[in-house]
């Protein structure tokens, strides 16, 4: 190829570019415009999300601090506020709260607010799992086996969370039956899980020594 030819053919490649740029440029432009506009609605959006959480947190705190002033009424009321236009979290945190602060007056009706948030399909997994087990702690007391039972066997199982605790009220509702052996079953499962706490292995031994005082008698 001659000088000639190369010339020529540099410049018909630089032709077919300004035709396809002066074709496409629109697009290009409109494209580039998409991603600035896209990078900076982002980061506006992660902006306000930030704001929203900082904002949500200090409603909390005065929430919190309504109701260790003793204002039940305030604290519920603000809680609540919280449980309906606070981030996802937040409001989940908050209607945790405000169904722990109904339980000071009502322990039926804060029974149901936990078991909304349970039946909440929404709601965070750990948020859903902390409701049941609250539930079932409020009704451990006056309800039959059977249904502490139902409200805890799934959060008793191996790998759980919240097994400890959930292990250890199954093992209160047994030995509110008399039933000796399984209380022992569900306390010794306490004290041999490595990751129990102390003080939930310290509570579970105490237990089991009323377990091996009533299997004497």
């Amino acid at each position: 190829m001659t000088d000639i030819d190369r010339e020529i053919d540099e410049e018909l490649r630089q032709d077919r570019a300004a035709e396809l740029w002066k074709r496409y440029s629109g697009l290009v432009y409109g494209l580039a415009a998409l991603i600035v506009l896209g990078v900076g609605g982002y980061r506006l959006y992660d902006y306000q999300r930030q704001k929203a959480a900082e904002a949500a947190g200090g409603r909390y705190q005065v929430a919190m601090s309504l109701s260790r002033e003793g204002k039940e009424a305030e604290a519920e009321a603000a809680l609540q506020a919280l449980a309906k236009d606070a981030p996802r979290g937040y409001a989940e945190l908050a209607r945790l709260r405000a169904a722990a602060e109904l339980a000071v007056k009502d322990r039926d009706a804060a029974v149901k607010a936990y078991e909304a948030v349970a039946a909440d399909a929404g709601a965070d997994g750990l948020f859903r799992d902390i409701a049941r087990l609250r539930a079932a702690l409020l009704r451990v007391d006056v309800a039959d086996r059977k249904e502490i039972e139902a409200r805890l066997s799934p959060l008793a199982a191996a790998g759980q969370p919240f097994r400890a605790s959930a292990r250890e009220l199954l093992g209160l509702a047994a030995l509110k039956a008399d039933d000796f052996e399984a209380a022992g079953r569900w306390f010794d499962q306490i004290v041999t899980d490595a990751e129990a706490s102390p003080a939930v292995k310290q509570r579970a031994e105490a237990y089991l020594a009323i377990v091996r005082s009533g299997r004497k008698s």
